[in-house]
């Protein structure tokens, strides 16, 4: 059972508003701004690291201003407490639980797929694109790379995927539900079929982090070690 929050619930409507908003806003403000830097005929996995920065500057900026809107118009204008960013020491074990999801977990799930669909599920499929990730940083934007992975992309997934998203979804549906289609949503938004197994599975993992702890701690600091992890993984 959830524990008890006096956090906004808000309207399923309104979250998928703001979610779609910020996104038309932030996709033509990304293909221009990399349009600008030179790469655009390229892939994003091949985008250099200064490039990539730019481009998840464009679609974060848009998200957290939909984030303040919706805090400000149906909820009760404190981002920490309608998102439930509240903390305590036991929101830590969100720590290994990231670690363990990206040790053993995503493993675990791609084991038979892998042996079904040898060719589509490949271990180098599927994690290509956080190999070129790692491979396209060099010098300083190592930093730069590590700071967008594993800091900035799990704060801001977790406030949307989890604290506005679900959230909804919880005011409208059971918690069940509402954990597997915000884990989906979560999975699908990263456009890798490739990966959405392992994404959906570690999205419930957030999920549950979520709603067991009551607080968007939890989740985001499984979700920066489960980041971090596979970093080091590409890296060694």
């Amino acid at each position: 059972m959830r524990p008890a929050s006096t956090a906004s619930r808000f309207p399923v409507g309104v979250a998928f508003a703001a979610w779609a908003l910020a996104y038309a806003v932030a996709l033509p403000l990304q293909a221009l701004a990399i349009g600008l830097t030179g790469h655009a005929d390229e892939s994003a996995d091949r985008w250099p690291t200064s490039a990539m920065a730019l481009g998840v500057s464009c679609l974060w900026i848009p998200l957290a201003v939909a984030l303040v809107v919706v805090s400000r118009r149906w909820g009760g204008g404190s981002l920490r407490d309608d998102y439930r960013l509240g903390f305590r020491a036991v929101d830590l074990v969100g720590l290994p639980i990231g670690v363990v999801s990206q040790l053993a977990l995503v493993p675990l799930v791609y084991w038979p797929l892998s042996t079904l669909f040898p060719e589509t599920f490949d271990a180098t499929k599927v994690e290509e694109r956080a190999t070129d990730l790692w491979n396209n940083a060099s010098g300083a934007w190592v930093v730069v790379l590590v700071g967008i992975v594993a800091a900035g992309a799990p704060i801001i997934e977790e406030f949307v995927y989890r604290g506005l998203i679900q959230n909804a979804l919880e005011a409208r549906l059971n918690d069940l539900l509402a954990l597997v289609i915000g884990a989906a949503w979560f999975a699908a938004i990263h456009l890798q079929p490739v990966e959405f197994p392992g994404l959906f599975v570690v999205g419930l993992v957030f999920g549950l982090c979520w709603q067991r702890s009551g607080r968007l701690s939890c989740p985001i600091l499984a979700h920066v070690a489960f980041n971090a992890t596979g970093l080091v993984l590409v890296a060694g």
